[in-house]
């Protein structure tokens, strides 16, 4: 055990100054640490700009092909609206042909029945 003052007042000096080391050592370990923290912060930030950037590449890309997409259909329903006013005046002609023939074949029946009446008539007398 310490026996004189001056003993532990030079003990007490001694471990004061070995917290002092250690709060010295604790502020430089917390300096560094707080530089690893920014430097791991500023990389975080780097790498999501990066992936903010091409986020907004790929939607601008898949907007594209979207409005791509979007013409080419309205091409289409263009081509098949065509198609069907080509189809409707085709039936419509259809139509006006069926009417014709449907009338030149009631003449014809016509014709034939008086031909074959007149023939009838001629042996008949």
């Amino acid at each position: 055990m310490l026996t004189t003052l001056e003993e532990r007042v030079a003990y007490l000096e001694g471990k004061l100054e070995e917290h002092s080391g250690a709060w010295e050592d604790l502020k430089d370990m917390i300096i560094h640490l707080e530089n690893r923290i920014n430097a791991l912060d500023q990389k975080i930030d780097r790498r999501v700009d990066s992936l903010y950037n091409r986020i907004n590449a790929l939607d601008q890309k898949i907007d594209r092909r979207v409005d791509s997409l979007d013409n080419r259909i309205d091409s289409l329903d263009n081509r098949i609206n065509a198609f069907d006013s080509r189809i409707n005046a085709l039936d419509n002609r259809i139509g006006g042909l069926d009417q014709k023939i449907s009338k030149y074949f009631i003449w014809m029946i016509g014709i034939q029945v008086t031909i074959f009446l007149s023939i009838i008539a001629t042996l008949l007398r």
